[in-house]
């Protein structure tokens, strides 16, 4: 019996120009075998053969396109970062094998000492550690400033600022940047933006449409949407994109063949799941506000939160995270927490189960209580990532917190 080393099966491509974000959900970013599968496929190799040492040689060199070693190549992944640079509207993705690597990254691959970033406060608490523990050994200075604070990131800007960092909405107060804004006063000072898209993901927002130069995703989050897998990604113009691709390939961070392909069956759900999110969450947070035990509630789906209109210009809706503080403390927010029955009391968000939390002892427990306080992260803070199961189910459970704050000596409801 002869085999072939190498056998070319042409198959047309599905044509999406002008194509939907829905549309490009499903469909964007596959290439078919010759097996000519409908789903996409899955290639859990760590290396790859060829038809003849000089077609190996041609590829090592990068005269020819193709797949070389699943550090930094693979059909898998690259499928993925095709979709999700489709959907958000970039040239290219990376894909890496955290939120955290995706961030660490494009910070290592775009940075170098004597280099100075403008961060927003209201990051993820890692991002906050990031910059100023470990970036700083590098020789790169942070300067932290209000997400929402405009006079103080044209004050902090220097003649050596190289990027502007930030996340919006913000976690977990739902605070919301101009991002047109924040794009023009990075590059009048010769900056990158960058920005956090996780919580609106590309179904509700799209940060390189309105100027930014990076996008970055926990595809942990919504874009897996069941909590499955760990993952992030990098979107944006090739020429960046590439820097960042020969950090991946140098130093590894890389996401899983298998990882890759659950990301791609998640993004296909995406936009239906960030429907029912943000339907559920405004009903939520509406249904919040009418509570006794209630001091306030950020969601920027509620007109009297102050970025409501910014949210309305800026996203296609809400989002599916909100916080409220309730009255007194950490033992009332942790009695409230304790006493749910249907939620899940993790940090985790993004997820089609509804997810609490309390971020002062959890997401951003490892600040000073000087960045904490100034961050707006009190002790009687509570987190609702909130998912998508019947809203009155999740009335019911939420409602059990508020007997227990109501009759403390009776222990959970």
């Amino acid at each position: 019996m002869t085999f072939c080393r190498e056998e070319s099966v042409l198959i047309p491509e599905s044509d999406l120009d002008g194509m939907s974000g829905d549309t490009l959900a499903v469909r964007a970013g596959q290439v078919r075998t010759g097996q000519l599968e409908h789903s996409d496929a899955i290639f859990p190799t760590s290396s790859f053969v060829y038809a003849s040492a000089a077609q190996a040689a041609a590829r090592f060199s990068g005269e020819e396109p193709g797949n070389i070693y699943s550090r930094f190549t693979n059909p898998t992944v690259t499928a993925f970062e095709n979709r999700i640079a489709a959907m958000e509207g970039g040239e290219r993705a990376v894909a890496m094998a955290s939120g955290m690597a995706a961030i660490t990254s494009t910070c290592m691959a775009l940075l170098k000492a004597g280099d100075h970033v403008v961060c927003s406060r209201d990051v993820f608490g890692t991002v906050n550690s990031l910059f100023q523990k470990y970036l700083s050994k590098f020789g790169v200075e942070t300067t932290f400033v209000k997400l929402t604070d405009e006079a103080g990131w044209e004050a902090a800007m220097r003649p050596n600022t190289r990027m502007l960092f930030l996340e919006t909405p913000s976690n977990p107060l739902c605070e919301v940047a101009d991002i047109r804004k924040m794009a023009d006063l990075a590059h009048a000072h010769d900056a990158l933006l960058v920005v956090d898209n996780c919580f609106c993901t590309p179904v509700l927002q799209q940060p390189l449409a309105l100027g930014a130069d990076l996008v970055t995703h926990s595809a942990t989050k919504y874009l897996d949407g069941q909590g499955r897998c760990v993952g992030g990604v990098v979107v944006g113009p090739h020429a960046l994109l590439e820097e960042i691709f020969v950090f991946l390939r140098a130093t590894g961070p890389t996401m899983s063949p298998f990882n890759a392909w659950v990301f791609m069956k998640g993004l296909e759900t995406l936009p239906i799941r960030m429907r029912a999110h943000c339907d559920n969450a405004l009903e939520l947070a509406q249904w919040l506000q009418q509570q006794g035990a209630v001091e306030t509630v950020f969601y920027t789906g509620l007109p009297q939160h102050p970025h409501y209109e910014l949210a309305k210009r800026q996203q296609k809706a809400f989002g599916g995270v909100l916080s409220f503080r309730v009255k007194g403390g950490r033992e009332e927010a942790w009695r409230f927490i304790d006493a749910t029955r249907m939620v899940s009391i993790t940090a985790n968000l993004g997820d089609v189960k509804t997810t609490i939390t309390h971020p002062a002892t959890t997401t951003h427990g490892r600040l000073s209580p000087d960045d904490k306080e100034q961050a707006g992260i009190s002790e009687n803070l509570i987190r609702l990532s909130v998912g998508i199961e019947a809203i009155d189910d999740l009335k019911a459970d939420l409602d059990r917190g508020f007997q227990a704050l109501q009759n403390p000596g009776h222990g959970n409801i």
